[in-house]
């Protein structure tokens, strides 16, 4: 999942974003509201964690101007507050969990488990390319009977491009939703790592099934070009 942390403690966000990328998340952070929001409501997320207490604007006004745009992804409050009516609040405005600090990092990955497993819209556990096969869940893919040994950004990449089968995905689609938001446009990351997903996807002499396109993108396909 690609997931957004707004909060102004930086250790909190340092520990909990190496726990969330240790499991294959890639993780964008802002350190106050105003910034945020603004991430939230032009970004493309699967999840965001959200501090209460921020500079330049609440917790609660950054729910409430994500959820006006439209934005439905799950939010998951941490603060210090641990009244109920505090809690009763933030669902009210469309918070979907809420973690009282201090917390424990393992409790803060099972909320974030619990609620990827909610998705909102039904994708299969496991993509199935002809007999390439990518188990999002185990974080694991195997091409036939051999296990393909990737890093954890080759396999959101391949993730990414499985969930999109048969599509052409474009460059900066990629970069919006495999790589953080500290990305640099204009390296060759994506083409590198595309390389080196190729090499590893076509292994013992299988077919190329990652196809380039210049200047659209890339697809993930038996064929190159439907019929």
């Amino acid at each position: 999942m690609k997931i957004l942390m707004i909060e102004d403690e930086k250790e909190i966000v340092r520990f909990v974003k190496i726990g969330l990328e240790s499991r294959g998340h890639t993780v964008d952070a802002a350190y106050d509201g105003e910034r945020g929001s603004f991430l939230g409501r032009t970004g493309h997320y699967d999840l965001l964690i959200l501090d209460y207490g921020l500079p330049k604007c609440s917790g609660d006004v950054v729910i409430r101007e994500i959820r006006e745009d439209g934005k439905n992804f799950p939010i998951i409050i941490l603060s210090v507050r641990a009244e109920l009516s505090d809690k009763q609040e933030m669902y009210n405005l469309g918070a979907d969990d809420y973690l009282t600090k201090p917390f424990l990092l393992d409790e803060l990955l099972l909320k974030v488990n619990a609620l990827g497993r909610r998705p909102l819209e039904i994708k299969p556990e496991i993509i199935r390319i002809g007999n390439l096969e990518i188990n999002e869940n185990a974080q694991v893919a195997k091409r036939g009977r051999h296990m393909l040994r990737l890093t954890r950004k080759e396999f959101a990449l391949l993730a990414y491009l499985g969930s999109h089968a048969n599509q052409i995905i474009s460059r900066s689609q990629i970069l919006e939703n495999v790589w953080d938001v500290n990305a640099d446009p204009f390296s060759n990351t994506i083409e590198a790592h595309v390389a080196n997903l190729r090499k590893k996807v076509n292994c013992s002499g299988q077919s190329d099934i990652i196809h380039t396109f210049p200047g659209q993108g890339y697809k993930l396909s038996l064929k190159r070009f439907s019929v």
